[in-house]
């Protein structure tokens, strides 16, 4: 089932008096409990995908089709809602709010997602997402007394906390050693699968394209290549 389509998607921009056109007609599907990678050179435009489907940039031309709703004509009230109660995030960088616990970042999404849980089913959620991602025991700590791989698996649990249907991954393991990279992309397989997320991941490490049922080569604004791997 495809939860999320993508038709005839263009994207330019005004540089002085020349159109420069990042994206130049892309279709592409998604389905619910997989991940697509997008792949390519950088300038090929698979981080303005992302952002145009995730709903954080407009597009110039084309639909962006999310559980039957077109983002693409929405007014922005209406996509800033469903970015905060469907749509999860994961970036090169954790973001983690320096003064809070591992415990209260993930309250502090169910909160922004307006969640109607009380506070203290708020904290019993927080304990049982990080222990689902084994950080049981770093439910106190701060983002200074953490590793980097830690810290993304904290950004992951404040990603899902909140029930996404989407997920967005852009780089989350660009500032990661291997090891801790592979362990970052088998947690988001597992989070896939088990919550039956659609999972939409940009990254640059070949490596890491074998977590993914579907692989999209961009090249110059425009799908290259379109491989399902499972």
């Amino acid at each position: 089932m495809a939860l999320f389509k993508i038709d005839n998607l263009t994207k330019a921009f005004q540089n002085g008096e020349v159109e420069e056109r990042v994206l130049r007609g892309i279709d592409l599907k998604l389905k619910q409990g997989e991940i697509t990678a997008l792949v390519g050179a950088s300038g090929s435009g698979k981080s303005t995908l992302l952002t145009i489907a995730a709903g954080l940039q407009p597009a110039t031309d084309g639909d962006v089709m999310f559980d039957g709703e077109n983002l693409s004509t929405m007014k922005q009230d209406d996509i800033r809602q469903i970015r905060a109660e469907k749509f999860g995030f994961i970036f090169q960088s954790s973001h983690l709010v320096p003064f809070l616990t591992a415990e209260e970042q993930l309250v502090l999404m169910l909160d922004v997602a307006d969640s109607k849980l009380s506070k203290k089913e708020k904290l019993a959620e927080a304990r049982r997402v990080l222990e689902l991602v084994g950080l049981k025991d770093r439910k106190d700590a701060y983002p200074a007394s953490l590793s980097g791989g830690e810290k993304q698996r904290v950004a992951i649990s404040r990603a899902i906390i909140h029930k996404p249907e989407m997920l967005f991954a852009d780089e989350p393991t660009a500032s990661l050693d291997s090891k801790r990279s592979q362990e970052v992309m088998q947690l988001i397989q597992d989070l896939t699968r088990k919550l039956n997320i659609t999972t939409l991941l940009v990254t640059h490490e070949e490596e890491m394209l074998e977590y993914a049922d579907q692989v999209v080569t961009m090249k110059d604004g425009l799908i290259k290549e379109d491989k399902i791997t499972a």
